[in-house]
């Protein structure tokens, strides 16, 4: 039995047949498109553990592929192989959710090595929380919604719903600001100076009408980071109901 099902996506034939040989050596079964069209097809199988995708290709470029991949199964791991290393594309490709960030050339073992540390990672994720009850409130993430206790409704933005869904994903502890960066926007928070994670927290906790009063929805945490407040319950992806969950995480 294979190690994982990868998708190999890059136009160069030499370089395509030689990734595919390495892989497929190394125990992968492995899927190849020489263009971002025919690479698109291939991942919306939904028939692949991972994806090794170059920037520059025929058709759609690597951007655009991982654009729609992500539209379409937000957890597959992609793994951005390219001869472009300026921080600029480095940085794109992270925002867009690449898991990695290869610049060629590079040998066979760091790819090897590159592929078993997403590979890993990616097992170790926790499957997604389409709804949440918590302190009254109900959080529909497929919506992108919250009913207040008040019967009113309001709307979440893309990136608050994702940093409240990565809170509602690990309820049972704090989240660091450096995690949230890396996870929710995808950046690599070594050196990075920004407020942009507690202004987005400060505007979520508006539209959740969480003024700091009992019950609070999303507990800061000193020194460690953020939270969520005592969760009624949750619905998880292919699960029923859960039962109640504390998060471990009253302020210090």
């Amino acid at each position: 039995m294979p190690l994982a099902r990868l998708l190999v996506v890059e136009d160069d034939d030499a370089i395509r047949r030689g990734l595919v040989d390495a892989l497929q050596f190394a125990g992968y079964a492995v899927s190849e498109a020489p263009d971002g069209r025919r690479a698109v097809e291939l991942g919306a199988t939904g028939s692949h553990d991972l994806v090794l995708l170059d920037v520059m290709l025929p058709e759609f470029d690597g951007f655009e592929v991982l654009r729609q991949l992500r539209a379409f199964q937000p957890l597959l791991p992609v793994i951005f192989l390219t001869a472009r290393g300026s921080e600029e594309d480095r940085v794109r490709g992270l925002r867009g959710g690449a898991d990695d960030y290869v610049v060629k050339p590079f040998s066979t073992g760091e790819l090897l090595a590159r592929v078993e540390a997403v590979l890993r990672r990616s097992a170790e994720r926790p499957h997604a929380v389409p709804q949440l009850r918590v302190a009254g409130r109900t959080i529909d993430f497929e919506r992108r919604e919250v009913s207040l206790p008040d019967g009113s409704r309001a709307q979440l933005t893309e990136r608050e719903s994702d940093l409240l869904q990565h809170l509602a994903i690990n309820r049972e502890r704090a989240v660091s600001r450096e995690e949230l960066l890396r996870c929710v926007w995808g950046i690599d928070p070594r050196g990075v100076q920004t407020r942009t994670v507690d202004m987005t927290i400060a505007r979520l906790r508006e539209h959740l009408g969480d003024s700091g009063g009992e019950p609070e929805v999303v507990l800061t945490v000193r020194a460690k980071g953020y939270a969520l407040g005592n969760v009624d319950s949750t619905t998880a992806a292919g699960a029923g109901e859960l039962p109640a969950t504390d998060a471990d995480a009253s302020p210090a």
